[in-house]
């Protein structure tokens, strides 16, 4: 936030959660829209996604540090995705993201995920971290190369959801 907002207090989302009234059970996923102060905080109810196949889609979308609200770009992206599940994006030749999901591909050997991703995910930085993921260019022609992706975000953990690189329609 101090990106955008240098001069304003940083927000303490604990205290402003607290006054939430929080789901005790079930998955539910937290949207907090913010600009210099919380103006939004919804929780809706998480249902999984069964992802057995990917589309491989071009963009030209810009990489972003945090989660935008205006979505409009990635639904137009993923309305491509014909038959398959979800898609990969694929910006300047090289891999990013799912519409929904950080990526990671293993070669046998070890996982590696997108250098530039379109969003930075918390979980993936943390994976990064801790030597689980390295940061690679992953180009298309490179995909070959690898055996198996994962998608994962705050919602899905690394693993949870894995596909033979077969899986990944042109």
């Amino acid at each position: 936030m101090m990106d955008y907002y240098p001069t304003y207090r940083i927000i303490d989302l604990s205290e402003s959660l607290y006054n939430t009234n929080f789901p005790i059970q079930g998955l539910y996923k937290c949207r907090v829209v913010y600009d210099s102060e919380i103006r939004e905080i919804e929780y809706t109810s998480y249902l999984r996604r069964e992802i057995h196949s990917l589309r491989l889609v071009e963009t030209d979308m810009e990489s972003h540090p945090y989660k935008m609200e205006n979505r409009s770009e990635l639904n137009a992206a993923f309305a491509l995705r014909g038959e398959c599940d979800d898609i990969i994006l694929v910006k300047n030749g090289c891999l990013t993201d799912t519409s929904f999901t950080n990526i990671a591909f293993f070669d046998g050997v070890k996982w590696f995920t997108p250098r530039i991703p379109l969003i930075y995910g918390v979980n993936r930085a943390e994976l990064i971290e801790q030597g689980v993921l390295t940061e690679k260019d992953i180009s298309l022609s490179g995909l070959v190369n690898f055996y198996r992706v994962s998608l994962f975000n705050a919602m899905n953990e690394f693993g949870t959801i894995e596909l033979d690189v077969s899986s990944i329609w042109h």
